[in-house]
């Protein structure tokens, strides 16, 4: 900060008015804001206003007012029963999401690509106002524009005043921001890689659905279809994404909500190869990806893969459920590498989990014996009463609908007796019931790759769990869902803000697990959340009122977080100005 003369003429006589004056970087350049103005001053008030508005003044680079060394400063003082704060902010959360930005390089990469027209704010810094939002605290356009950025320090980080954000120029925010999807992407992929020396080798494919609110007639995309969020009454679109083993996302499709799975394979593949090129890559994927067509389409040029098999083919390797010759790769995980029973370049992998042996045994144990104290009763009931046979055969359907993991163990028949009444009769399949003993927490797995051992093929498998938890993450603390646009563009750019929340996310996590803070970036961006910035206003005797925007004290803890982050928390906060 420095002292600016401002000079008016009255009466003949020219007079000499001073304000204290900051330089601000903001996104337009260097600024100078008028932090107050201080009207006439002698010299050595101005000294004084001068040494504690800013001690370190004579290191400054600020040019400097004060010519005559001789003048001594005298300290203002401060009326000590009017000192107050105001305008307490969150400042902690949007900071780190700011920091992460910057490590990436996010800033500089949408400033250059997204082109400058006549808009008086950019949209590449209205782009990072909607990510640091989703990351933050997610919520609407209209939410951010009237609350969330009016109560964060958002307006001093990124040189955006309040007043210039608002609902409308962040629905245009998302116009222009969705052209540069596949560019954002590529860019990332690369930026993580240098950053964290990722290896893509091994690419992890799930796809998931995300529902909307409301009708949205006009978007071809939005279709009723299998919901992962039991939401069957709205209509919702399909989220497929791709991850690298570490659950670094490189890249996603949008697909109408009555999607198949297994229609999307070729199309993912594809996309990625053209984007990042072919290399050697394999390709992991749950059963429901898999189909002939599709195995038969993996298999061109020469490409690598680790496929859940359906449950059908586990039927083909019961000799080999019988043999011993297991190997454990894991506390309660066994598996055995099984030659294709067609003859060809496939290998299964058998898999037997005793936690999830346990899981279906119990499963199966509920679902068989509500089935037979129903039969039973309707047994009862048909030897008792005058029953429509057809009836008796809806209701058993509707039983053994409702209850499918058992309904293959029992062989029900209804007959009509002489009288033409309901005649019912049923029993268990003991060869049905010892098959679901024996390959209960069993599962089978097919690839073409020839030079991994069992466990790092099954290794590989299990990280598919790391898109699962992209998914997740995407839902609960994203808040993917509900989608409450409209419009399929809208529809786009907001999943896109979504996934561009959930690099900073896994940015923040590889950052924390490099740090030794483990792998839950959720605990450390709520506690360094809790960090406000506040305007600590300092009244003088002389009536001039000094305001220092400040950062509070991190505690212990949040001081330790940051140490082992490489982050220096800033003590005070320079205020922008457009």
């Amino acid at each position: 900060m420095f002292l600016r003369p401002h000079y008016r003429t009255v009466d003949g006589k020219r007079h000499a008015y001073w304000s204290l004056v900051e330089s601000v970087r903001t996104e337009c350049g260097p600024r100078q804001r008028v932090v107050a103005y201080l009207g006439g001053l002698g010299e050595a008030e101005r000294l004084g206003v001068q040494q504690v508005a800013d001690p370190k003044s004579t290191t400054d680079n600020q040019p400097s007012l004060f010519e005559d060394e001789s003048t001594q400063p005298r300290y203002v003082g401060v009326d000590v029963s009017k000192v107050r704060v105001e305008n307490c902010r969150e400042f902690g959360g949007p900071w780190l999401a700011w920091q992460l930005i910057r490590r990436l390089g996010l800033d500089e990469f949408l400033q250059k690509t997204i082109p400058r027209g006549d808009e008086e704010i950019r949209w590449s810094m209205m782009s990072l106002v909607l990510v640091i939002a989703r990351l933050c605290r997610p919520s609407s356009e209209l939410h951010i524009a009237e609350h969330f950025y009016r109560q964060t320090a958002l307006s001093d980080i990124l040189g955006v005043p309040d007043a210039k954000v608002n609902d409308v120029r962040l629905y245009r925010t998302l116009d222009a921001l969705l052209p540069h999807k596949d560019a954002l992407e590529t860019f990332l992929k690369n930026r993580l890689g240098e950053l964290f020396d990722l290896e893509y080798d091994l690419l992890l494919y799930d796809i998931t659905s995300t529902f909307f609110e409301g009708k949205a007639e006009a978007n071809p995309l939005a279709q009723r279809g299998y919901s992962r969020d039991q939401r069957s009454d709205c209509k919702q679109v399909c989220i497929g994404l791709v991850v690298s083993r570490c659950g670094m996302p490189l890249g996603y499709e949008v697909f109408a909500g009555n999607t198949a799975d297994v229609t999307t394979v070729e199309h993912i593949v594809e996309t990625m190869e053209k984007r990042y090129g072919k290399s050697d890559r394999i390709w992991v994927m749950d059963r429901g990806m898999v189909s002939e067509d599709n195995i038969a389409f993996l298999k061109q040029d020469n490409r690598r893969y680790i496929l859940g098999a359906t449950k059908s083919h586990l039927k083909k390797f019961e000799q080999q459920l019988l043999e011993q010759d297991w190997h454990t790769v894991h506390a309660g995980v066994e598996v055995k590498l099984c030659s294709s029973p067609d003859g060809d370049e496939e290998t299964f992998i058998l898999c037997r989990s005793q936690d999830r042996r346990s899981k279906d045994e119990a499963i199966l144990r509920r679902f068989e014996e509500r089935i037979a104290s129903r039969l039973q009763s309707m047994q009862a009931r048909c030897e008792k009463q005058r029953r429509d046979p057809q009836k008796v055969e809806r209701e058993i359907g509707r039983l053994l609908g409702k209850n499918t993991r058992a309904a293959g163990l029992f062989e029900v028949e209804v007959k009509p007796d002489e009288n033409g009444h309901a005649k019912l009769t049923w029993k268990k399949l003991a060869d049905r019931r010892d098959w679901a003993t024996l390959s209960a927490g069993c599962y089978l797995l097919r690839t073409n790759v020839r030079d991994w051992s069992d466990k790092e093929l099954w290794k590989a498998y299990i990280q598919l769990t790391e898109a699962e938890a992209a998914f997740r993450i995407h839902k609960s603390d994203l808040s993917i869902r509900p989608i409450w646009h409209q419009k399929e563009d809208r529809v786009l750019a907001h999943i896109l803000v979504c996934f561009l929340a959930y690099v900073l996310w896994k940015t923040l996590a590889a950052l924390c697990e490099k740090a030794g803070l483990g792998d839950e970036p959720r605990r450390v961006l709520e506690e360094l959340s809790q960090i406000r910035s506040i305007d600590v206003v300092l009244p003088t005797r002389d009536g001039i009122e000094i305001r220092k925007r400040c950062v509070t004290k991190p505690t212990d803890h949040q001081a330790i977080l940051l140490h082992h982050l490489g982050l220096a928390l800033p003590s005070s906060i320079q205020q922008t100005e457009i």
